[in-house]
């Protein structure tokens, strides 16, 4: 059996974290989770994930700040990063593809949304 790719879920919002941990689990995934931007650099510091699930708007840090930083970092530009935020204009989704974001899933999402895009960027 291939060794299970780990997935980071980065969100405030508990029950977000919840929904996306199940879904990424039933994927095969192993996930971690972290509740903003600071938590999420420092588990990528312990352990660099292949995959973020990124939230943008959160307390601390928020998702584009902490894509920049994690880009900057050693093997920081290995993570696939997948951006799950209801910010939906195009301004938004320019910004975080400019800084390093390899996709963009609207909220809400489900399984079947998660599957197609973590499947177009080569995560399953």
């Amino acid at each position: 059996m291939a060794e299970q790719k780990s997935c980071l879920i980065v969100d405030d919002s508990k029950v977000i974290r919840m929904v996306a941990r199940k879904i990424l689990q039933e994927l095969g995934f192993a996930t971690v989770e972290a509740a903003d931007g600071q938590e999420a650099l420092d588990a990528c510091i312990k352990e660099m994930p292949e995959a973020v699930l990124l939230d943008w708007n959160m307390p601390v840090k928020s998702g584009i700040e902490f894509l920049r930083d994690l880009r900057k970092m050693d093997g920081g530009d290995s993570p696939i990063v997948v951006f799950c935020t209801t910010e939906n204009d195009i301004e938004h989704i320019q910004e975080a593809i400019e800084s390093g974001a390899n996709e963009y899933i609207m909220k809400p999402f489900d399984s079947e949304i998660i599957q197609a895009k973590f499947t177009q960027v080569g995560l399953l």
